[in-house]
């Protein structure tokens, strides 16, 4: 069973029901008295969940009124550090796994360069498809070192956030990054896969994530069909 702290299962209902709209901007969340009697934990449990959201960016506290909920970004939110199903919201994405998660060694031409730790170490590979309403909006090509994921390659990541997973099960946090953008010509595979236009350019992204784990860092390659939708967020 995994060993999640008291605090971070609470922050991650609380968390759930403030991205599915449960709460909505402005509401405010049950007291700390309520959410220690619901859940059956102490006052500076339910504190340092609170603590956590207000982190994040999904609820304020002010004093005489408690917590008050605010509105998830509804955009897509590639550049953003909270990851895009929690930035897509209530338009949840649906996930196709196109390569479920498998170790194996860097490839020599990894377009970033690599802690000793994590060449040593080898990485987890993943590929998946993402849609929103139904239509494909991004192919993306995921590098995680293989540290600190015991069964990582066990978990289903169908229809679920990779960074909740980290998150939730392995207490990895995504604190910041870097990346670079550029739009490029799409090969006949990522035309096929993302419904481009004929013509259509597609929006490749390269990024690195830093996280609260000593050398582990999250490596992405993501390709953007920006026909329909921005993208949005800030490190």
């Amino acid at each position: 069973m995994d060993n999640i702290p008291q605090y971070r299962k609470l922050y991650e209902i609380l968390r759930k029901h403030i991205v599915r709209g449960v709460y909505s901007e402005g509401d405010l969340l049950p007291s700390e008295n309520e959410l220690c009697a619901t859940y059956g934990i102490t006052r500076p449990t339910v504190r340092q969940a609170l603590e956590t959201l207000v982190k994040d960016g999904l609820i304020l506290k002010k004093q005489g009124k408690g917590s008050i909920v605010r509105k998830p970004p509804q955009n897509i939110g590639i550049l953003s550090i909270a990851g895009t199903a929690s930035a897509v919201g209530v338009r949840y994405l649906k996930t196709d796994i196109l390569q479920k998660p498998i170790v194996k060694t860097w490839s020599e031409d990894f377009p970033f360069e690599l802690s000793e730790l994590e060449q040593e170490s080898g990485c987890v590979y993943m590929e998946r498809l993402r849609y929103v309403e139904d239509e494909p909006v991004f192919y993306d090509v995921n590098h995680l070192p293989n540290l600190f994921l015991p069964r990582i390659t066990q978990r289903s990541f169908e229809n679920k956030s990779l960074f909740e997973i980290l998150r939730k099960h392995y207490q990895i946090e995504i604190l910041g990054g870097e990346q670079q953008l550029k739009a490029v010509k799409p090969t006949v595979k990522l035309r096929q896969l993302l419904h481009l236009k004929p013509g259509q350019p597609v929006l490749y992204i390269e990024r690195k994530l830093q996280t609260n784990k000593e050398g582990f860092n999250i490596y992405s390659t993501i390709y953007f069909n920006s026909d329909k939708h921005a993208i949005f967020g800030s490190f």
